[in-house]
C-alpha cells in the first residue's frame, strides 16, 4: 500500500485519523500497532510472519541485553545483530550469491546449482536497521530497554517509516511513545508536509520515471547522446523527488499523530562535494553507518591505510544494503573512492574554486553514479555511460534529444530544476526579508499563501494520480 495510492489517502488514513481522534489517548499506540501490521500485511501477507519474528525476537534481545553485564551483554548483543543480519542476508541476498555461485559454476563448466528464489519481504531494509540500533544503543546504555512489547512492536512497524524510511533511530523517539502532544497546529503542520511530498511523488517523481524508463529500456544503439543526457537528467530527479517525496509524506503523517521525525534530505543537489552530498541525501542512512559502523571501525582516527579501509566498507555496504546487485556495489564504491580522492587533498583544491563549478563537479559525479544504479546490469551501465560520452556509433540512432522536450515536460525539468536548486527557498527568505518590517502582514500572506496552495496541490496531484496508472516506486523493494 503505497502513501500515494487512492486506498491509502482516501481510506486507510481517513479511518486510522478518525480511530485517534475518538479513542483514548491509553489506546493510541495499540490503534497504530494494529493499523501498521495491517498496512504492512496488505501487501505482504505471506511476508508477515518473518515480520513479526523480527519485532519479537528484537524485544527479546533487548531484555537480554539489559538484564546481563559485561561480556554476556556484549554477547546477546552479538547474537542479536547476528539474527538480523542473518535475516536481511538470507532473504535480501540469497538469490543474488546463488547466482553467482552458478555463474562461477558454468564458467568451470560444472553443473548449475537449482534452487527456489526467495521472496524480498517489503521494507526489510528498513526494519532490520531500526531493530540494530536499538540493540546496539540498549547494549550502549543510551537507552532504556523498552519492556512493553508493544510499544516497541510499534517502534519497529509504525507504518510511516516501515517500508521506505527514513531511518529512525529509537533513542530519537523513544519518549514519543509515551509522551507527544497531539494538536490540531501539529496536525495542519503534518498534513501540509504529506500534501508537498504527495506532490513531489506523484507530479513530479511520476513524470521523470515515465521519461527516464522509455530512455532507459531503449536499445542503447537508437538513442541519441543527447538523449541519453536527458534520461539520466530524469532519473537524477526521479529519484530525489521519489524518495524525498515519500520522506516528507512519512514525516508529515508522523507529525500528525504526535511523533517528530529526524529530518531526511537537505537539498543535496546543491552539495559543493561527495562529502557534503552524503551529509544532505538519505540523512538517516548516513549517520546510522557513520555511528555504527563507521565509528566503531576507528573512524578517521589512526593512520591514513586505516581510515581509507573504513570508508571503503561502509561504502561497500551502503552499496550492498540498497540492493543484491553488482551494480549497487559499483555504486557505493564508485562514491566511496571520490569521497578518498577529496580526503586525501583535492577538498582543498575544490575550496580555491567558483562555487557553481564545485556544484556542478558533484553533480556530474552524481549523475555519474546514478547510471550504475538506474541500469539493468553493469554492462548496461558502461554502455550507456558511452553513449552519454558523445564517442558511440551513431549509426543506428533514431531517438533525439527533441522528441522528447515537449511543453510538459520541459515545464517540470523546470520546476524540478527550480526546487532541486533552492530557487523557491531563496525567494520565501527574500519575500521574508521585505516583510520584517511589517512580521502580521507577512505570517498573514505566507499562511494563507500556504493553505491555498497546499489545498490545490492535493486536487491537482489527485486529478493527476486518478488520470495515470503510471505509480512506480524505486525504495519499495529495499
Amino acid at each position: 500500500m503505497l502513501f500515494s495510492s487512492p486506498i491509502f489517502i482516501f481510506l486507510f488514513l481517513p479511518i486510522v485519523i478518525f480511530l485517534i481522534g475518538v479513542g483514548r489517548k491509553s489506546w493510541h499506540n495499540v490503534i497504530l500497532l494494529f493499523a501498521s501490521i495491517f498496512f504492512y500485511a496488505w501487501g505482504a501477507l505471506s511476508q508477515t510472519p518473518i515480520f513479526l519474528f523480527s519485532i519479537v525476537s528484537n524485544y527479546c534481545f533487548g531484555l537480554l541485553i539489559n538484564n546481563a553485564d559485561g561480556k554476556k551483554a556484549k554477547l546477546y548483543l552479538s547474537i542479536g545483530v547476528t539474527v538480523n543480519l542473518l535475516l536481511l542476508g538470507y532473504f535480501k541476498y540469497f538469490n543474488f550469491l546463488m547466482e553467482n555461485i552458478n555463474t562461477l559454476f558454468s564458467a568451470t563448466g560444472a553443473k548449475p546449482i537449482e534452487y527456489s528464489k526467495v521472496a524480498l519481504p517489503i521494507g526489510i531494509s528498513f526494519f532490520t536497521f531500526h531493530a540494530m540500533s536499538y540493540l546496539i544503543d540498549v547494549y550502549r546504555k543510551k537507552v532504556t530497554v523498552q519492556k512493553n512489547l508493544l510499544d516497541l512492536a510499534l517502534y519497529i512497524s509504525f507504518f510511516p517509516q516501515l517500508i521506505a524510511g527514513p531511518i529512525v533511530r529509537y533513542i530519537d523517539v523513544a519518549t514519543q511513545f509515551q509522551k507527544r502532544t497531539l494538536s490540531l497546529e501539529k496536525a495542519t503542520v503534518g498534513i501540509q508536509r504529506f500534501i508537498f511530498g504527495f506532490a513531489k511523488k506523484v507530479i513530479v517523481a511520476n513524470a521523470m520515471a515515465y521519461l527516464a524508463d522509455k530512455i532507459f529500456d531503449a536499445p542503447i544503439g537508437e538513442i541519441s547522446a543527447g538523449t541519453a543526457w536527458l534520461g539520466i537528467i530524469a532519473y537524477t530527479f526521479q529519484i530525489y523527488f521519489d524518495f524525498s517525496g515519500y520522506s516528507d509524506m512519512a514525516i508529515g503523517l508522523a507529525k500528525i499523530f504526535g511523533f517528530d521525525f529526524p529530518e531526511n534530505f537537505n537539498y543535496p543537489y546543491i552539495a559543493q562535494s561527495i562529502k557534503e552530498f552524503w551529509r544532505r541525501w538519505h540523512i538517516s542512512l548516513s549517520t546510522w553507518f557513520r555511528d555504527f559502523l563507521y565509528i566503531p571501525l576507528g573512524g578517521s582516527k589512526g593512520s591514513n591505510a586505516k581510515t581509507i579501509r573504513n570508508l571503503l566498507i561502509v561504502f561497500f555496504c551502503t552499496g550492498f544494503w540498497h540492493g543484491a546487485s553488482w551494480n549497487f556495489i559499483v555504486w557505493g564504491m564508485f562514491h566511496g573512492t571520490f569521497l578518498l580522492i577529496e580526503r586525501i587533498g583535492f577538498d582543498r583544491v575544490l575550496s580555491k574554486v567558483w562555487k557553481p563549478i564545485r556544484i556542478g563537479y558533484t553533480l556530474l559525479i552524481v549523475m555519474i553514479g546514478w547510471v550504475f544504479f538506474r541500469a539493468n546490469d553493469l554492462t548496461a551501465a558502461i554502455d550507456y555511460l558511452g553513449k552519454m560520452s558523445f564517442t558511440a556509433s551513431k549509426e543506428n540512432v533514431q531517438m533525439f534529444l527533441i522528441e522528447y522536450l515537449d511543453t510538459k515536460t520541459i515545464f517540470l525539468l523546470s520546476i524540478a530544476t527550480l526546487y532541486s536548486f533552492g530557487i523557491f527557498r531563496w525567494v520565501i527568505e527574500i519575500i521574508k526579508k521585505i516583510f520584517n518590517t511589517n512580521k502580521n502582514a507577512y505570517q498573514f500572506i505566507f499562511y494563507s499563501t500556504k493553505f491555498i496552495i497546499s489545498i490545490s496541490l492535493f486536487f491537482i496531484t489527485v486529478l493527476y494520480m486518478a488520470g495515470s496508472t503510471y505509480n512506480p516506486f524505486i525504495y519499495f523493494r529495499f
